[in-house]
């Protein structure tokens, strides 16, 4: 039994009884009062445990996106329930007001909103479903907490589609479908035009210029249904805060964009989570099917505390690709990882696919190093400098192995990253 403010009340109210009749009997007399109200008004409530709850949640939301928990309440008592209904989620659901009050006729029901606006990637969880049935005076109450699963799922914002279109019209120049013309981008043969003063002479087609009266050039355009595989690294260097969210979280739009923008391009992109061992894969996925499938799996991709087994990468690598094919690594720059983990590895990956690293930079390092005011900021952007210094060695000897490194902001590694696809697909080497 739960009492009320109304029962509060009603107990304070003896106050002025026992002032103008200041007697123990008096007393007793007006507690027993108060007990046999709020007992006679439990007594009338409706059983909250013959009320049946069902919850409905969409199966997922985009994270800084509104969804909602509908519950479904039917009342099985000969009594009307006059209550108050508490729909608890995980705090990170970002639930709204949750408190409920219902007035249900016996035999009927009514369906009752909370909105929900998530604050972290992820599966969030129903917590239970309380209520508390009020008596016709609503001095005490009976209440019942039950069991009403639910869980959403809580996709990738994918802030960085922002980029897309501009990434889009670039490949389309290179496709050769605007006004502007790329000469002599990707390497599979398009079509024959007649020579305009600028062409590469390496392009002139011989033979047609000689079945014509005009010399031609032949055209190419990007290659089309290349593999791309992305690796995204969810070791203990991925759960590092930069900025408001974890490393991880800004390798994934990295992913997503990249993968939106390959899809688009005519290739086929699969995804693999690992660190020691395989947290989530995309494989097969193409068409529409491809980001709902990639923002489904990487919603529940958390990092673990344990060190990348790059050897178990590699091989995962291996038998995913027989051919040729672009290995994106999304992993740290951090120079200690990178040389226990990625350097002994990447040299043979390297020599038989084109292989991207990219890696997220701290802004605040960035900020260190411009600041100044005191000692304790020179002494901060001395080690800023330092900082920068060996992530450079460390991407000098990345790239002497074959290696392109993408070391850029969380705001700027989507599109640095897509930028440097574009220029791989142009030049041919994917």
């Amino acid at each position: 039994m739960a009492l009320t403010w109304r029962a509060a009340a009603l107990a304070a109210a003896g106050l002025v009884v026992v002032v103008l009749l200041p007697t123990t009997a008096t007393v007793l007399l007006w507690a027993l009062l108060v007990v046999l109200a709020c007992g006679t008004d439990v007594a009338l409530a409706a059983s909250p445990r013959e009320v049946a709850v069902q919850r409905t949640v969409p199966r997922s939301v985009r994270l800084t996106d509104t969804s909602s928990s509908t519950l479904t309440l039917t009342n099985r008592s000969r009594r009307r329930l006059r209550a108050t209904v508490r729909d608890a989620w995980q705090p990170s659901a970002g639930t709204g007001p949750n408190r409920h009050e219902v007035d249900l006729p016996p035999g009927e029901a009514r369906r009752l909103v909370t909105r929900l606006r998530p604050t972290r990637r992820g599966d969030r969880l129903a917590d239970r479903v309380t209520v508390r049935s009020y008596g016709p005076l609503r001095l005490a109450a009976r209440q019942v907490s039950l069991d009403v699963p639910g869980r959403l799922r809580v996709l990738p914002e994918f802030a960085s589609r922002r980029h897309l279109p501009s990434r889009l019209a670039r490949l389309r120049e290179m496709d050769g479908r605007t006004a502007v013309q790329i000469r002599g981008a990707g390497t599979e043969f398009d079509s024959l035009r007649e020579y305009v003063i600028g062409d590469d002479v390496r392009s002139i087609d011989w033979r047609a210029t000689a079945r014509r009266s005009e010399v031609v050039v032949r055209t190419w355009r990007p290659e089309r249904d290349r593999r791309v595989l992305v690796v995204l690294d969810t070791s203990r260097t991925s759960a590092a805060r930069i900025g408001d969210v974890p490393r991880v979280d800004a390798s994934i739009e990295a992913a997503l964009l990249l993968s939106a923008l390959a899809a688009r391009a005519g290739d086929r992109v699969d995804l693999i989570a690992y660190d020691r061992r395989l947290r989530a894969q995309v494989a097969g996925a193409h068409g529409p099917r491809l980001l709902p499938a990639l923002a489904d799996a990487l919603a529940a991709v958390e990092p673990a505390l344990v060190e990348t087994d790059w050897p178990g990468v590699v091989s995962a690598v291996r038998q995913r690709l027989s051919q040729r094919a672009l290995v994106v690594l999304l992993t740290s720059l951090e120079p200690a990882a990178v040389e226990s983990g990625v350097l002994p590895v990447v040299g043979p990956l390297a020599g038989d696919h084109t292989v991207v690293l990219a890696s997220v930079a701290d802004p605040e390092v960035a900020a260190m190093r411009t600041r100044r005011g005191d000692a304790t900021e020179v002494y901060d952007a001395a080690a800023a400098e330092r900082t920068d210094l060996e992530r450079a060695a460390v991407s000098v000897r990345l790239r002497q192995r074959g290696v392109e490194v993408v070391d850029a902001l969380p705001d700027d590694l989507a599109p640095r990253l897509a930028d440097t696809y574009l220029a791989l697909k142009a030049a041919g080497r994917l």
